[in-house]
């Protein structure tokens, strides 16, 4: 999914310039960095940011987009990746730029997430909805959550995920192209204010500012 969102960065004009933080390179990483647009630092310990904090005291907007499925990972794991790690982020940027600045993080949360859900994986990441809006309460800061419904990996011309999306995806408005996440998220972060910290973003909500970059990027180019 981060993929895709590096993907529809690149390929905004008006982004100058990515910081990606990852424990590892990939071919949209170097595609990124052979261009000039992206700097890349690898981190391996996303308990402890202390030695990111230069990057956090530079950026404005994080797009957060890590995450594992339950069945790579125990419970607990699951718990650690989804809501301590993006947790322990935010109040090192936090500490890093102070309350007072004006920052907005966007989180890949999941479709049917919620604090009453029958599977861990959606209670777990409607918690780390709950806990990051928490901490932004009272700052500068606006937490938005974007839940995506059946994602299609960037890049993929498998013909069974064609035919998927045709049938299922594209019809039920369940679906969506991960770079359609970043194009969603790039939208919301140019219109900036008019979304509150706490606001969730459904699939077709998703969708909608997706086409609504396509739209704005079109007439002015």
């Amino acid at each position: 999914m981060g993929d895709g969102i590096l993907e529809a960065a690149l390929n905004d004009q008006a982004v100058r310039q990515i910081q990606v933080i990852t424990r590892r390179a990939s071919a949209r990483i170097d595609e990124g960095t052979a261009a000039g647009k992206v700097t890349v630092t690898k981190h391996l310990d996303y308990l402890d940011y202390s030695a990111i904090r230069p990057i956090l005291a530079s950026v404005d907007v994080i797009y957060w987009a890590l995450g594992t499925s339950t069945m790579n990972v125990s419970d607990e794991e699951y718990s650690a990746i989804h809501v301590d790690y993006p947790a322990r982020l935010v109040r090192e940027w936090l500490a890093v730029r102070g309350p007072e600045s004006v920052l907005s993080f966007h989180l890949v949360s999941g479709m049917g997430a919620g604090s009453d859900a029958w599977s861990h994986w959606a209670r777990e990441k409607a918690r780390a909805e709950q806990v990051l809006f928490d901490m932004a309460r009272g700052t500068g800061l606006r937490v938005i959550s974007y839940r995506p419904g059946g994602v299609i990996p960037s890049g993929v011309h498998v013909r069974f995920y064609d035919a998927l999306r045709r049938a299922l995806f594209v019809p039920t408005k369940l679906g969506i192209d991960s770079p359609a996440i970043g194009r969603a998220m790039l939208e919301v972060t140019m219109r900036g204010p008019e979304f509150a910290s706490g606001t969730i973003l459904e699939n077709r909500a998703l969708l909608r500012y997706s086409n609504g970059y396509l739209r704005s990027v079109s007439q002015t180019s």
